[in-house]
């Protein structure tokens, strides 16, 4: 990170982009400050984990099935009433509830703007502290403002999107987020309390020797899958050795996929015949952002994964996205007859 004399902060950039696009209301830029504020509030707590009465089950589940973790419940909570205080967002839908949520008052009904998240990825790992992150992103409604949002204003394809991005608790704490211009990562300085510009103009590594899929699942793949798996684990023709990692969080697999590039992998399989990852909340805004730095992403060998139509709020999809190169050599494999 630079001097922090000379840093930019998040406010601050999002204050310049308004400052270069006149035309701009700051609707968007408002509305991202708002989630780097829940963020933080998240942070606080994920930090403090291990001495709270925050880890392990609420004794609930969620729409998914899945068990739900207090740190979830809190993340979800904080990200959802900052987005109703905030007067840039007129609805919400979280992978944590069943149904969107929509603003009912004159100034969030008045807002373009409707958000889509996962306020917590990777909620096996809480517990045994490794990485887990959010994922966020934000459509332009459909429906007239000054009215309540509805769930067209939700299930629109991944191209539709205006921003996306993740925040990641790790060793240090990352917000990254897309516009259609470009991919940007803020770093949080916990000595002032603010994200601070420290990724400018992110790009994904066109090339790489990583490769990520989760192995224990390998007999289960589809056959095309598992011969693409088998690619990346032999020593090709160019004597090329690919290391392969798996974290069990999309946040950090895909941060780590932006930073020294690679490919990530999440077929479907088993009793997961449609995918695991869910497509509104962590498939489409990974991709927007991939995407946007150089990458590429598919639901499967044919597909840009961004012109899938929801069809539901809580939709799965296989994903495989990464660097261009990986994926060029993804789906030449895998359409092999």
């Amino acid at each position: 990170m630079n001097d922090k004399q000379n840093v930019m902060t998040l406010d601050e950039f999002t204050i310049q982009e308004l400052r270069n696009y006149p035309g701009a209301t700051g609707q968007l830029s408002g509305l991202l400050r708002d989630i780097g504020l829940a963020a933080k509030r998240v942070n606080v707590e994920v930090n403090k984990a291990g001495i709270a009465d925050i880890l392990g089950e609420a004794g609930k589940t969620n729409v998914q099935g899945e068990s739900v973790k207090k740190l979830d419940e809190f993340a979800n909570d904080q990200f959802i009433n900052s987005l109703r205080s905030s007067i840039y967002c007129c609805g919400v839908a979280s992978e944590e509830n069943e149904d969107f949520i929509p603003f009912k008052d004159e100034y969030s009904k008045n807002s373009k703007y409707v958000v889509l998240m996962d306020p917590l990825d990777g909620s096996s790992n809480i517990d045994v502290n490794v990485s887990i992150g959010t994922i966020f992103s934000v459509y332009r409604r459909l429906t007239p403002n000054g009215t309540a949002c509805q769930l067209e204003d939700f299930l629109q394809p991944g191209t539709q999107q205006i921003a996306a991005g993740y925040v990641i608790y790790g060793s240090s704490t990352m917000l990254v987020y897309a516009t259609r211009r470009s991919v940007q990562g803020f770093t949080l300085d916990p000595s002032i309390g603010e994200f601070c510009l420290s990724h400018p103009n992110l790009k994904c590594p066109p090339d790489s020797d990583i490769f990520s899929v989760n192995m224990g699942y390998y007999n289960f793949y589809e056959e095309n899958v598992r011969r693409a798996v088998d690619f990346f684990i032999a020593r090709n023709e160019n004597d090329k050795v690919y290391r392969h990692r798996f974290i069990g969080c999309m946040v950090a697999e895909i941060h780590r996929t932006l930073i020294q590039g690679g490919i990530f992998m999440y077929p479907a399989f088993g009793k997961y015949i449609s995918g695991r990852l869910r497509l509104c909340y962590e498939c489409n805004p990974m991709s927007f952002i991939v995407e946007k730095a150089g990458g590429v992403a598919m639901a499967n060998g044919r597909q840009r994964l961004l012109e899938l139509k929801p069809m539901q709020l809580h939709q799965r999809v296989p994903i495989f996205i990464g660097s261009k190169n990986l994926m060029d050599i993804w789906q030449d494999v895998t359409n092999q007859k």
